[in-house]
C-alpha cells in the first residue's frame, strides 16, 4: 500500500456548519490511525478572515484562502445547504480549473457543488445533489448531469449530496487511493453498517418514511410519485397494485389516516411548493407540471392546503432572503 502523504484542501463557505465537513475529516483522520502513519493531512481554508463558528458554538481552526496555497492531492469545495454561495472568487475558480487540468481531483461537499458549478468544470459531468437543492440546481446548471445519488464520481470531478454521503465516498475514494481493506478497516472504527455505493438513492425508504412495510401501500405511492405531472386516478391506482378501490381506501386510512386523493393531493401540492420556492418557473409552469388543469384550480388548491397563494408564498420567501443578504451585508 502506496504511503505518501497526500495534503487535501477543504474550502468553506461563509455560513457553513462545521458538521459539513466532519464526516469527510473522520474517514481521513481514521485512515491515518488504523495505517498507523500519515497519509492524509487535511488543511480546512475559510474565503474570509471570520471563524468557522457554528450557531452551537463548535470551533473550527481554518486559515484564509489567499489564492497562493499549492500541493494539495485533492482540492473540496464546501458549502452548507442551508447557506448557498451566489459566487466564487475568481481566483479560486482559476486556480480549481488549473489543478483540474493537470489531472488533480477536485470536488464538492453538499452545498459546494454550486460553486464548483459556477467554475464551469462540471460541466457535462454527473454530479450528486441533495434532492432538496437538485430542482433549482438543474434549472441554474443544464449543462451539469445532476442526480439524486448519494455520490458522483466522474473523470476527476467527485461530488456528495451532503450528510452521511460524505463519509460514504471518503470511504471509497480511501479505497481506490490505498486499499480496500484500508476502507473496510476505517468503516469498522467508525461503526458504519455497511460500505454504500454512489449510486444509491439518497431517500430514505419509502416504507420508513410512512412508517408501514404494507405492500399496496408502499407500491400505490411510488405509483403517486412516479405520475405527478398526469396524475392518476384512485381507481387506476387500485387497478395498478392490483386491490379493489374500497380496500385500497382502507389500507390508506389504516396506516395514513388520510384517503388515496386527498394524500395524493398533498404530495402533488408539495412538489409544487419545492418548485416554487428553489425555481424561477412561473406559477402556471409549476401546477401544470404538477397535474393542476389551470391556474386557478391550482392556486385555489394551494390557498387550501397551505394557507396562502402560490404567488403570496413565493413573494414572501423572497423578501425574507433579500432581507437576510441585506443583513449579512
Amino acid at each position: 500500500m502506496a504511503d505518501e502523504l497526500r495534503r487535501v484542501a477543504f474550502v468553506l463557505w461563509p455560513g457553513t456548519h462545521p458538521a459539513t465537513v466532519m464526516p469527510a475529516l473522520a474517514v481521513l483522520r481514521s485512515a491515518n490511525r488504523m495505517a498507523e502513519a500519515e497519509l492524509y493531512r487535511a488543511e480546512c481554508y475559510t474565503l474570509d478572515d471570520q471563524p468557522l463558528l457554528s450557531p452551537e458554538g463548535w470551533r473550527l481552526p481554518a486559515a484564509q484562502w489567499n489564492g497562493e496555497q499549492s500541493g494539495h492531492a485533492h482540492i473540496w469545495l464546501v458549502a452548507d445547504g442551508m447557506a448557498l454561495p451566489s459566487t466564487i472568487p475568481v481566483g479560486l475558480a482559476h486556480h480549481c480549473r488549473n489543478r483540474a487540468r493537470d489531472g488533480y481531483t477536485i470536488g464538492a461537499l453538499e452545498g459546494g457543488v454550486y460553486p464548483l458549478a459556477m467554475s464551469g468544470l462540471l460541466d457535462g459531468h454527473l454530479c450528486a445533489v441533495h434532492w432538496r437543492m437538485i430542482d433549482d440546481f438543474r434549472e441554474r446548471f443544464p449543462a451539469v448531469k445532476a442526480g439524486s445519488e448519494l455520490f458522483a464520481q466522474d473523470r476527476g470531478r467527485l461530488s456528495s449530496s451532503g450528510g452521511q454521503a460524505t463519509l460514504d465516498l471518503f470511504l471509497a475514494l480511501l479505497a481506490e487511493e490505498r486499499d480496500p481493506d484500508l476502507a473496510a478497516m476505517v468503516a469498522e472504527d467508525l461503526v458504519v453498517e455497511r460500505l454504500r455505493d454512489g449510486s444509491e438513492r439518497q431517500r430514505v425508504p419509502l416504507r420508513n418514511r410512512l412508517g408501514s412495510t404494507h405492500p399496496k401501500l408502499t407500491q400505490a405511492v411510488i405509483l403517486m410519485e412516479s405520475n405527478i405531472e398526469e396524475p392518476l386516478t384512485t381507481d387506476e391506482i387500485a387497478r395498478h397494485v392490483c386491490v379493489s378501490r374500497r380496500q385500497l381506501e382502507r389500507i390508506f386510512k389504516q396506516y395514513l389516516n388520510s384517503v388515496p386523493s386527498q394524500y395524493y393531493l398533498e404530495l402533488r401540492l408539495n412538489r409544487a411548493r419545492q418548485m416554487l420556492l428553489q425555481t424561477s418557473k412561473s406559477i402556471i409552469q409549476i401546477g401544470l407540471s404538477c397535474g393542476f388543469s389551470s391556474g386557478p384550480h391550482f392556486s385555489s388548491a394551494y390557498r387550501n392546503c397551505f394557507g396562502i397563494t402560490p404567488r403570496e408564498d413565493r413573494n414572501q420567501r423572497r423578501a425574507q432572503q433579500a432581507m437576510d443578504v441585506a443583513a449579512k451585508a
